[in-house]
């Protein structure tokens, strides 16, 4: 089921922005019992993107509530939600000026499983061989464009990946295809700077929120791939999978998940 502008639809103007030149954002959700998780981190997520790309931001009680209808058509414990939102119908060229209508697109589907799985036993990665650039623009945001991810995500299917690690074009590491990346080296706990580039994930600002309140605060950093090579343990997180252990990279092991094991127990307490 979706909701077009609040009405059901599955059809948008083929002038609009979002279509014709990837002009807006958009955030996922986890739709646990009908009801959104973490709903204020995306509330958090929403602004701080309609600030940035200089969009009205929506009604988020309306918003709210749509995402509670559309949790129920779908009849699972566990669904998927997604929000996006454009800057609406607009000319031809770039200038944004006498849009004043934004796009909002409210949808559900059923729950990727696997992520269960993942979250149970632990997943292997890869070190994907295409870079990301660095666009301090708009770093941080999950705008509509994501040529680079869906270029990653191909890269994994032609290897039969389930994810991999992905670094910048001067070879940090920035981030998953899909998730974002966390690791521990004795009792400090690193996650990387993503002031030049990626996405700030929801679960991202949860888990960071969860370190700080035990005393654990993550540090941002940008650093080269031996230091999570030669990490005690890693995780990685997003919105739908929660957070997964991360058993190896390449022929690297890693066997204590004790953080990450102690993270999925404090997101399952979520009401």
């Amino acid at each position: 089921m979706i909701l077009v502008n609040g009405s059901t639809s599955s059809t948008i103007s083929v002038q609009d922005r979002g279509l014709t030149l990837g002009d807006g954002h958009f955030t996922t959700l986890l739709l646990k019992q009908q009801r959104p998780q973490l709903w204020h981190l995306h509330i958090q997520r929403i602004q701080q993107a309609c600030a940035r790309l200089k969009l009205l931001p929506p009604d988020f009680d309306t918003l709210y509530e749509q995402c509670c209808q559309l949790a129920a058509s779908v009849d699972t414990e566990y669904a998927c939600g997604k929000i996006i939102m454009t800057r609406g119908v607009g000319g031809r060229g770039y200038s944004p000026q006498g849009c004043h209508s934004p796009s909002i697109i409210v949808s559900a589907h059923p729950y990727p499983i696997h992520y269960l799985e993942w979250q149970r036993q632990g997943i292997i990665l890869d070190v994907a061989e295409q870079r990301v650039g660095w666009q301090p623009i708009l770093a941080g945001l999950k705008t509509l464009n994501r040529l680079e991810q869906i270029l990653l995500k191909d890269e994994l299917d032609h290897k039969g990946l389930a994810e991999a690690v992905v670094l910048d074009w001067q070879g940090n590491v920035v981030e998953a295809v899909t998730a974002n990346l966390f690791w521990r080296k004795e009792e400090k706990v690193y996650t990387p700077d993503l002031q030049q580039t990626g996405v700030c994930g929801v679960m991202r600002a949860f888990v960071m929120q969860q370190l700080m309140d035990w005393q654990y605060p993550a540090e941002l950093v940008s650093v080269g791939l031996d230091s999570l090579l030669n990490a005690d343990e890693i995780w990685i997180t997003n919105a739908l999978m929660g957070v997964v252990p991360v058993i190896g990279i390449k022929e690297v092991k890693y066997e204590d998940h004790r953080f990450a094991k102690r993270l999925q127990s404090a997101l399952a307490t979520l009401a």
